[in-house]
């Protein structure tokens, strides 16, 4: 687990990042990561002096297993709240069957299934919600309903989910085969790029803990 801003904690999960945001009041979680990996998050939460019964809120980027692979048991476990975008929640909870593509057909074999997971909060705006302190930023592209997430932390973190990759020296678009709409992408990466935050984490990829907007302005002017 890495710190990448005041009280925000980066999840290694196999190859993907889930995100803990100590807060008031206990703990947020941004994706939960890969099925059967709960144990990871356990880890991290442990290494915050914290439990999973301090866990208040579970906020979902996006449908996709690896990143709400945790949700269901980590929500029964500790009581928190799910939140996801109107348009991914019926996938999230199981109501609607995930509109996988050939290549997550062959990729859930190492990734899982996640169990449904009832969706308590559904977003359809931009703005703030329940969860003092954040902003959701509706992303769509990756998947219709993908949601990124703005705290008010630090001159503003961005978590980014899967509407774009980090990196070392530079911001990635997510690559096209993992990514439903291509032209939703790119504006959905435009918008991020108009708005102000220091720091931004990813699903896949390095944070960026300096001056993240001003890479962002440069992946969307690429």
């Amino acid at each position: 687990m890495r710190q990448v801003a005041d009280g925000v904690f980066e999840i290694d999960i196999a190859f993907v990042h889930a995100h803990l945001v100590v807060v008031d009041d206990g703990v947020v979680l941004v994706d939960t990561g890969l099925p059967r990996r709960s144990a990871r998050v356990e880890r991290a939460l442990r290494e915050a002096r914290r439990a999973v019964g301090d866990v208040r809120a579970v906020l979902l980027t996006h449908w996709h297993a690896d990143h709400t692979g945790g949700a269901a048991e980590l929500r029964r476990r500790s009581g928190a709240r799910t939140v996801a975008h109107a348009l991914d929640a019926p996938v999230v909870s199981g109501v609607v069957a995930a509109p996988l593509t050939r290549l997550q057909r062959v990729t859930k074999r190492i990734t899982g299934t996640p169990a449904p997971v009832a969706v308590d909060e559904v977003l359809d705006g931009d703005g703030p919600f329940s969860v003092a302190g954040f902003t959701a930023v509706h992303t769509p592209g990756h998947t219709a309903g993908h949601v990124s997430f703005l705290l008010d932390r630090d001159g503003g973190v961005l978590f980014a989910g899967d509407a774009a990759a980090g990196g070392a020296t530079r911001v990635r678009r997510t690559p096209r085969l993992m990514t439903a709409d291509t032209v939703a992408a790119n504006a959905s990466v435009a918008r991020l790029a108009r708005l102000t935050f220091e720091v931004a984490v990813f699903g896949h990829g390095a944070a960026v803990t300096a001056s993240a907007a001003d890479r962002f302005r440069d992946l969307a002017a690429a």
